[in-house]
């Protein structure tokens, strides 16, 4: 059950970069709720609150965006999401901390602060070769495990007030400030720009990932779009935006978690790196696919109807021949694929998930139970067929449970294109 509100979400008029209200709507995804709100079996029978998403160009510096915010102490304050539940993730960050290391011929003792730190595995990764290390992160939950854990991680939302107090505690001159998946998530991108600009060294570098447009154009990745997910970067508009705040993306790097995602870096205007050809490279590669400008959206928008309309038909006609259908991974996606396809719990009887922290709990809006991988096993539970809702992690999903294969089960993935193993 769900019901709209605007209670806890305010919509903004201006470009999140470059503040023109020249904005466009490109895209309609309908009323979704918040991506990761599971809720326990106690309050399934309560609505949950829904909002737009609706996806916009500004036409003037090319900024692809949301515009309707959702309260972040609702979406982050009670993260469940933990990088190291994923084994691809662990190994992900383990190379790009190597690459760090070796690209900035950084030593024991450098200072690295990670925004948006989650449970720590990336800093984890520093620490071990012997670096200071800072976390922030506003899940409370996530960020007591991590200090508990030994890698320190401040429960706070990270802003130019809070940099001006980390350099009184001795957090100045910062080697390295990185953000995975964050610089798509805040709403005051300038704030925490003007943070980052305070805590960094004269040579210092930022580098963060962020899901990347072209991947999200080319792929029809439409289910990275969600309340989390303010922006949908490409390099053009970060450029202006990184000068404007005295800094300059000096490279621009595709890499493939989340289906293909941009790791940038960037540095103080007066800093020593040179800016290297990747960044005009991508910034052409836009250009070419139209991403600049509103009309190559109506592509976007024909891929996606194409995609839903062929995966709910081949559900509803399983459901028809007496099939058992489930979900395979619950992340965040995974609740605009199914709002957006209007699958609900007459089309997927129940969700398999790995992570612990949502195991017993429901999916958001539709209440759709989250199981332990078991259930794919069980003689009551066990399905004909699972749709891999989690499809960026579709080879080692079908690698490890090779056993339901085997049995004769069936995996679909449904993105970026439709098939059936």
């Amino acid at each position: 059950m769900s019901q709209k509100s605007l209670t806890h979400m305010k919509t903004r008029t201006d470009c999140r970069l470059c503040g023109s209200t020249a904005t466009q709507r490109i895209v309609s995804l309908g009323d979704t709720p918040p991506a990761n709100a599971f809720v326990p079996k106690e309050a399934i029978s309560q609505p949950q609150e829904v909002f737009p998403l609706d996806v916009h160009i500004c036409q003037q510096c090319a900024h692809v965006q949301l515009l309707d915010i959702v309260d972040p102490e609702l979406l982050f304050r009670h993260y469940v999401y933990v990088s190291g539940t994923s084994p691809v993730f662990i190994d992900h960050f383990r190379r790009y901390a190597q690459s760090m290391i070796e690209h900035m011929n950084l030593k024991p003792g450098s200072k690295v602060v990670e925004i948006g730190s989650n449970d720590g595995t990336l800093l984890r990764f520093f620490k071990e070769a012997g670096m200071q290390v800072l976390g922030i992160d506003p899940a409370l939950e996530i960020a007591q495990k991590a200090t508990e854990e030994g890698i320190k991680t401040l429960p706070e939302f990270f802003d130019e007030a809070l940099a001006q107090r980390l350099v009184q505690e001795g957090w100045d001159n910062v080697d390295l400030v990185v953000a995975n998946n964050v610089f798509a998530h805040a709403d005051d991108l300038h704030t925490i720009t003007e943070g980052i600009n305070t805590l960094l060294g004269p040579d210092g570098l930022y580098v963060f990932e962020v899901s990347y447009l072209v991947d999200v154009f080319q792929h029809t990745l439409f289910d990275t779009i969600y309340h989390e997910h303010l922006s949908y970067h490409s390099v053009k508009p970060l450029t202006q935006f990184f000068k404007s705040h005295q800094m300059e993306l000096v490279e621009s790097q595709r890499v493939d978690t989340h289906g293909g995602s941009l790791r940038g870096i960037a540095k103080k205007s007066s800093g020593k790196w040179p800016i290297g050809d990747s960044v005009q490279d991508l910034i052409e590669v836009e250009a070419g696919l139209g991403l600049h400008e509103a009309p190559a959206f109506e592509k976007l928008f024909a891929d996606i109807q194409a995609r839903k309309k062929e995966l709910t038909a081949l559900i509803r006609d399983y459901k028809a021949q007496g099939k058992k259908v489930v979900g395979f991974g619950a992340p965040a996606k995974a609740t605009t694929l199914m709002y957006h396809f209007g699958l609900g719990p007459d089309d997927l009887e129940y969700i398999i998930d790995d992570s612990p922290l949502k195991q017993g709990l429901y999916s958001p809006g539709h209440h759709i139970p989250i199981l332990s991988s078991d259930a794919l096993y069980a003689e009551e539970t066990k399905p004909d067929f699972a749709v891999i809702l989690a499809w960026n992690f579709a080879a080692p999903i079908m690698m490890k449970q090779v056993a339901f294969t085997e049995a004769g089960g069936h995996f679909i993935v449904p993105l970026p294109n439709v098939v059936v193993h």
